[in-house]
């Protein structure tokens, strides 16, 4: 039973989907006017892992991402590099999929892009309009914040207080609006910037209303989750359930999920691109193997913040490597294995307990950290076991199978290395010394790691000879 702290209620929760067996998922992706940094990548990191963990239970998960592709800071961007805002975007969501590629993130279902959904989005807008929740101004529109009800129960904030800080603002904007509190739902078009035709205006869409529009269009009225930082708890996702609860009358999303902040330095402050302390993602992967960098995020419980630093990231190198280890050890010693032992059974049943306690400690929001904890242990019995005197292909097998099976969960995959030539010249002339020596076991261990390998070995009167099995 999947238990899932919900933002909404502050509480851990029972999942029960909509549909059984299927999860409509929806995460707020990029604004697409620069690189990712690891910040956002560690949004991008910890949702694929729950997405990877909701299909190792049997799920079908419907996961939508969006694009932002319109907004101040493109526009911004475009300026500086004398592109359009279209450019501008195609360009940082290329640069996105080639770095979340790198890091092991699955496709999205759907990528919906702000531009491909204006029309939704004017429409949407017109019945917020209609139903009194929303008016123009300007060629502006706003949403009267006040009407809702339930503004301010996901933040856990009362209209009072958002009141106190939002009567603080100054300038045009604020001055035109019916009340300090409400926010932009369509904003008119300044000279020279992109714009789209509306009942109000020449303009674009604000930047909460996207979410609501795309979310609703390709998962329904109703979502099972929504999901993304914590910083987008305040106001965006306060502001997106306000516009979606007020256009279908119906609940938004039964799931609230905020991942925790990548930290940085002593005082661990929060990485982002207004402090001007981040690391992108795209001068990483140049540097570091991406999948320490994928470890290093998707092992850490989702809603807890996460430390960067040179030894943070040298430590996942590390207990990756263990985990490598522990896998080509006993593959190797796979090739040695007989059919079937008395005591398979035993060993099987050790491996039960072992998935069972991984799934208990996943199921209890997705606490990657105590699951990583169960695959150190997989990793143990495995070392273990491979160096008993006699072992069984069946399992072996078993155990190597829910040990990839748990590592895809962290989105980590060890791809089978083929030897160089170098290295199983070296491995021969090792051969060869170990029967000069007449240490036959060490001969036929190298024979066989060869052989598991996909190397052939030929000995003949002129040495010995090698090829790659066709």
């Amino acid at each position: 039973m999947i238990k899932i702290h919900n933002t909404l209620t502050r509480e851990k929760e029972e999942f029960k989907p909509l549909e059984a067996g299927r999860v409509k998922m929806y995460v707020c992706g990029p604004t697409v006017y620069n690189y990712i940094h690891i910040g956002n990548a560690r949004s991008a990191i910890a949702f694929d892992t729950i997405r990877r963990y909701f299909e190792y239970r049997g799920y079908q998960v419907d996961y939508v991402s969006n694009f932002t592709d319109v907004d101040d800071k493109i526009i911004r961007v475009a300026k500086e590099l004398q592109q359009t805002a279209p450019e501008v975007a195609d360009r940082f969501i290329a640069a996105f999929q080639e770095d979340t590629q790198a890091l092991n993130v699955l496709p999205a279902t759907a990528n919906p892009r702000v531009m491909d959904h204006i029309e939704d989005i004017i429409e949407f807008i017109q019945v917020l309009i209609d139903k009194g929740y929303a008016y123009p101004v300007a060629g502006d529109v706003y949403y009267r914040t006040r009407k809702f009800a339930a503004y301010g129960q996901l933040s856990d904030q009362s209209i009072n207080e958002l009141e106190v800080g939002a009567s603080q603002r100054t300038g045009q904007e604020q001055a035109i609006k019916e009340d300090p509190l409400d926010f932009a739902l369509w904003k008119s078009a300044k000279p020279g910037e992109i714009f789209w035709n509306a009942p109000w205006g020449q303009g674009r869409p604000g930047w909460h209303i996207e979410c609501s529009v795309m979310a609703t269009k390709l998962l329904g009225d109703t979502i099972d989750i929504h999901g993304g930082g914590q910083d987008l708890e305040f106001p965006h996702h306060e502001n997106e359930i306000a516009q979606s609860e007020a256009k279908t009358g119906k609940k938004f999303a039964n799931y609230w999920m905020h991942n925790g902040y990548v930290t940085i330095g002593e005082d661990d402050e929060k990485m982002s691109k207004s402090l001007g302390n981040f690391v992108t993602v795209h001068e990483m992967v140049a540097a570091v193997d991406p999948q320490v960098l994928r470890f290093f995020m998707a092992t850490t419980q989702y809603r807890r913040p996460i430390r960067y630093s040179v030894q943070t990231l040298q430590d996942a190198a590390n207990n990756l490597q263990r985990l490598k280890t522990a896998k080509e050890n006993a593959e190797f010693r796979l090739g040695q294995a007989v059919a079937t032992l008395p005591e398979d059974e035993t060993h099987l049943a050790a491996l039960a307990e072992l998935e069972t306690a991984f799934v208990t400690e996943m199921d209890d929001d997705f606490n990657a950290a105590n699951g990583i904890t169960v695959v150190y242990e997989l990793a143990k019995w495995l070392n273990t076991y491979s160096e008993a005197a006699i072992v069984s292909t069946v399992v072996l097998e078993a155990a190597l199978t829910k040990f990839a099976a748990w590592l895809q969960v962290f989105g980590i995959v060890f791809a089978a290395e083929e030897l160089l030539d170098e290295e199983i010249d070296a491995l021969i002339a090792e051969r060869n010394q170990a029967r000069k020596d007449k240490n036959f076991a060490r001969s036929d261990e190298i024979r066989d790691q060869l052989k598991a390998e996909g190397i052939i070995l030929e000995d003949t009167a002129q040495g010995t000879r090698w090829r790659r099995d066709a």
